[in-house]
């Protein structure tokens, strides 16, 4: 089992080191499924099988050394050198191989559980959402909003609250669906979303903005003209425009349902099928979402973002956003 244990680990260690060295594309989820299953049989086989053996092992000890110490004492021997304790302590230690898989199993499930139906953490690599979030934002995503959904297969099995417009959420990448996007819904199902010069129309309404002082981006060291937009969801939300760039959409790839988009200089107006949600960044000119790749299907939704929990370079930063 030393053997075997070893194997299983260095595989471990060695998915994960290739994939932090750019090697291949990890799946933490199904990382994490496999550590919280393969623990478990651990934890199992510890609990009803090898602690059992332990124990009776110390047992036949206790017996062995009451036997010899009756014999001892029957020829007059009373100082008898039995270090039992010392004895008994080694056998029913718990070797290394089941202290690193069967000992770490329970924290591995509470993670496994927290991550795959609660809530699940996420760092912000671009500022395609400025300035709602900012690049290096970790934020929270709420798993079970939407519907709670099974880890790895990410099928869904309750129902939860539809997305509605406005919603910040996080979802599979529909070109690349190993990756983790997080865009803004902007249009549901049936709606004819239109951003043409730069003004989104949601069925022929044009969503309002309202200029705002500028925005400061530190890592460009530039000036953003920034709008507050009303009547997308709830509440109102912020977002960047920058006049340098054209508003017409350049390099849209092919996607599924294409033929429900017309692209022109303007822009794009695109007509949202059944079950897909078209997104878009509010770093509008800085932003690769729907306008390029197309609508994100239900099956690749992963959850609402809702909590900015840390930004190790602006403390400020921590508490909710719209």
């Amino acid at each position: 089992m030393q053997f075997l244990t070893s194997i299983i680990l260095a595989a471990f260690v060695g998915y994960a080191g290739a994939w932090y060295m750019g090697f291949l594309e990890g799946n933490f989820a199904l990382l994490l499924f496999l550590a919280t299953l393969v623990t478990g049989i651990y934890w199992l086989a510890e609990r009803f099988y090898f602690a059992p053996q332990r124990e009776l092992a110390a047992t036949r000890l206790d017996a062995e050394v009451a036997r010899r110490t009756g014999e001892l004492n029957q020829q007059g021997i009373e100082k008898l050198d039995t270090p039992t304790a010392d004895a008994r302590e080694r056998i029913t230690a718990q070797p290394w191989w089941l202290d690193w898989t069967a000992g770490l199993f329970p924290v591995i499930l509470v993670v496994f559980l927290l991550r795959s139906f609660l809530f699940e953490p996420f760092k912000i690599p671009s500022g395609s959402m400025i300035p709602t979030l900012l690049i290096g934002d970790l934020i929270l995503v709420n798993k079970f909003h939407y519907g709670v959904r099974l880890p790895v297969l990410n099928t869904k099995v309750t129902e939860g609250t539809p997305p509605a417009r406005g919603d910040v959420m996080v979802f599979r990448y529909p070109p690349n669906p190993s990756q983790d996007y997080i865009k803004r819904v902007v249009g549901v199902p049936g709606d004819e979303v239109a951003y043409l010069n730069k003004r989104l129309t949601i069925n022929g309404k044009v969503i309002a903005t309202a200029a705002v002082p500028e925005f400061f981006d530190e890592d460009t060291m530039r000036y953003f003209k920034q709008f507050e937009e009303t009547g997308l969801g709830d509440k109102p939300h912020r977002i960047l425009n920058d006049e340098d760039r054209p508003a017409f959409v350049p390099g849209a790839s092919d996607f599924q349902y294409k033929d429900n988009c017309r692209y022109s200089v303007e822009g794009v107006v695109c007509k949202v099928p059944a079950g897909h949600y078209f997104m878009m960044g509010d770093n509008r000119d800085n932003s690769l979402d729907s306008r390029f790749w197309g609508f994100v299907p239900d099956k690749n939704i992963v959850g609402k973002a809702f909590f900015v929990w840390m930004n190790f370079g602006n403390l400020k930063r921590i508490g909710a956003f719209n």
